[in-house]
């Protein structure tokens, strides 16, 4: 019991922190970023105005570039580091930063065999995730930069698909996303210090929890850049249930490249989908073939789903991209460490972001498509679908609201108005209307919602923001 105490004082005093240094970063303004890399070549052919950038080579660089720019703490959590010839020395950035006082933790999978700790200064703690039966992988790759920083500046979190080895950081596809926001940094301090059993520099495996026993305790839902977004942990945070509400939020277009993709119930909701009018294509990794997944989607994707077979190689990314050529409709991305498989949800340690922007999705897509034509596919024609205009008179009000919201302006062209939730769930809807319409959102509770007018030639989203 006393152990328990314990824990729930830990955690307690994580969310004290938080709030501290969130008023703490209003004396300074924070300069809010997302920067997107990729491991393998893109495609600007359909940028639109924001190209994406291949590392081309470069990646093991970069993050020791990151590792240099700290001031204060390195936090990292990586499923495997093995060092070899012709990488950046990861753990000698690491010993350096070390050295010259900065707190540095490091957590790494218990199975995996990690030889580039072996490389690391004694002096720096390290814990491994547990290796029984009950228990999956540690499967994140983040690393957290100055969380606790008093400039709201300086945190950055580092994540994505890539692993720290050779054939990671330069053959296989894999992502990379870094954003510099404290509030993020701080919620995946709280994932971090959860696993590391404690907020100090020593870890404390008795109040240590990985896995099936963590509890959902992070915030989840952040604005960065101006952007909404989402961030959850497995197995703690359900995150297979929201990958396919994202799979159900897609009005357009769909895609998607997993490397673990053996999940019936996302293959239904992908089915579902496609049946319903979106145009869908996807990239799996070899090591996918044979599960129900595939044998589903197979039959109905034909040419639009590849299989990258390289022997020596694997397409090891995890994301999925929806309507990106719809500006209007949401545009969104899926990103991190989670394969979509049973363990990923109910056994890992994973983490994943879902980023609402259409630049973002954008260059996301030109990634992909580069991937999708490597594996000689014939990318469907990306047509910018901006229906925006249809709505130039709609008027929706007020916004952020606490009661009702007015719309007024629109005509015939909108036959559906929906209203959901971050989850996806539907909180209002109708199709019978005049040229106003009230809503009463009175008994929603406080939080971001999107509504969704929807025409035969597109769908137009709106957040909405309801304050109590």
């Amino acid at each position: 019991m006393k152990q328990k105490e314990d824990f729930d004082f830990l955690c307690v005093m994580t969310k004290i922190g938080l709030v501290f240094l969130l008023l703490v970063s209003f004396t300074i303004k924070a300069q809010n970023h997302i920067k997107v890399y990729f491991t393998q070549p893109v495609d600007v052919s359909i940028s639109s105005g924001l190209n994406a950038q291949w590392l081309n080579g470069a990646t093991d660089d970069t993050l020791v570039a990151y590792i240099n720019r700290a001031k204060f703490s390195i936090d990292i959590a990586v499923y495997s580091y093995d060092q070899s010839s012709g990488m950046a020395n990861i753990a000698t950035a690491v010993n350096q930063a070390y050295l010259s006082g900065k707190k540095v933790r490091w957590i790494y999978n218990g199975s995996s065999g990690n030889s580039g700790l072996t490389s690391l200064n004694s002096g720096i703690k390290t814990l491994a995730s547990p290796t029984s039966a009950n228990y999956g992988i540690m499967h994140n790759k983040f690393v957290v930069i100055d969380a606790s920083s008093s400039n709201p500046n300086d945190p950055i979190v580092w994540t994505g698909s890539c692993n720290w080895n050779k054939e990671q950081v330069t053959n296989d596809e894999n992502n990379l996303i870094i954003i510099q926001d404290q509030s993020l940094a701080l919620a995946y301090l709280n994932e971090f210090n959860e696993m590391w059993g404690s907020t100090t520099i020593t870890p404390n495996a008795t109040l240590a929890k990985f896995g099936p026993d963590k509890s959902d305790n992070t915030v989840h839902y952040f604005t960065i850049d101006g952007k909404t977004v989402e961030c959850y942990f497995s197995p703690s945070d359900h995150t297979n249930n929201h990958l396919i509400n994202l799979i159900n939020s897609a009005d357009n277009d769909l895609n998607f490249g997993v490397y673990t993709f053996t999940r019936q119930d996302i293959a239904d909701t992908i089915a579902y989908k496609i049946a319903h009018g979106v145009v869908t294509t996807g990239i799996m990794d070899q090591y996918s073939l044979g599960f129900s997944a595939y044998n589903t989607l197979s039959p109905i994707m034909g040419n639009n789903l590849k299989i990258y077979s390289d022997p020596n190689y694997i397409y090891h990314s995890k994301h999925m991209i929806v309507d990106a050529c719809s500006p209007s409709s949401d545009p969104a991305v899926e990103v991190g460490s989670h394969n979509w498989s049973v363990a990923a949800d109910s056994k890992n340690d994973e983490n994943i972001l879902i980023i609402h922007d259409d630049t973002i999705a954008n260059i996301f897509l030109q990634a992909y498509k580069a991937s999708f034509n490597r594996l000689s596919g014939v990318f469907p024609a990306c047509t910018i679908n901006n229906v925006e205009d249809e709505f130039q008179d709609v008027q929706i009000y007020p916004n952020p609201t606490n009661s009702e919201i007015h719309l007024k302006g629109f005509d015939g062209n909108i036959h559906l108005i929906e209203m959901v939730d971050v989850l996806g769930k539907i909180v209002y809807a109708s199709s019978k209307f005049d040229s106003s319409i009230l809503i009463d959102v009175s008994y929603l509770n406080e939080g971001i919602y999107f509504l969704k007018l929807k025409m035969e030639k597109g769908t137009v989203v709106k957040k909405i923001i309801i304050n109590k």
